[in-house]
This record gives structure tokens, sequence and C-alpha cells, in this order.
């Protein structure tokens, strides 16, 4: 059973940085998906990074590109989300999502390509 455990939330003023931790436990290969998702009160949740494990792509929203990093530690099976520049707009629960197994036809930021969900880390950010 697929286990992922978000960390590294917390609250920062405006202009912090902040790094998201997502330990992942049960995947049987290297090879799966994972993605970072926020959900702001009262909005929908949005795609923000994404990467393949194996073939190392990694795909950005327009929104926050210039902002993000997200990287994957393949041996301690860690996804990690660094976000810069925070405005108190960043304000939301952020998830980490997982697959083992993509569905064609479905983008990486997506969120029904993904079928494993952390329980989110909080971040607010101060003005």
């Amino acid at each position: 059973q697929v286990r992922l455990v978000e960390s590294g939330g917390g609250s920062v003023q405006a202009g912090e940085s902040l790094r998201l931790s997502c330990a992942a436990s049960g995947y049987t290969t290297g090879d799966y998906y994972m993605a970072w998702f926020r959900q702001a009160p009262g909005k929908e949740r949005e795609g923000v990074a994404a990467l393949s494990t194996k073939m190392g792509t990694r795909v950005y929203a327009n929104s926050m590109k210039d902002r993000l990093t997200i990287a994957h530690d393949n041996a301690k099976r860690i996804l990690y989300l660094q976000i810069n520049s925070l405005t108190p707009e960043d304000t939301a629960m952020f998830y980490c999502a997982g697959t083992a197994s993509r569905q064609p036809g479905l983008g990486l930021l997506d969120a029904r390509t993904y079928d494993v969900w952390g329980q989110g880390t909080q971040v607010t950010v101060a003005s």
C-alpha cells in the first residue's frame, strides 16, 4: 500500500521561502509520477508542479513556475518542492500526489492522474 506524508509547511512572512517534503513508501519500482497541488480556501485544487521519477520530466504551472523547483531523491523516495518569494496569495494547503500508472490523455498537473494523496501541509504567508 502506497503512503505519502508531507511536511515542511508553516507560517512565514512575504518574501521568504519554504521547502516542502513528501515521503513516499510502498512503491515497488522507481518508475512513478509525483506532483504537488495546492488548495486555497474557497478555491479548487490546483496542480503546481510534477515530475516523472524515471524520465526526469518536470512540469510547472505557469502561475508559479518562476518561483518553484520540484525535485525527487530516488534513494530516499522523498519529493521536494522549493517555493521562493512567497506571497499571501500562496496561502494554501499543499498536497503531494502520486501514481505508478499514468492514464493516457491526462496531464501531469491534472488531479485525475493521481490515485494516492497525502494529508497535506499548510502554508500560511503573512504580509
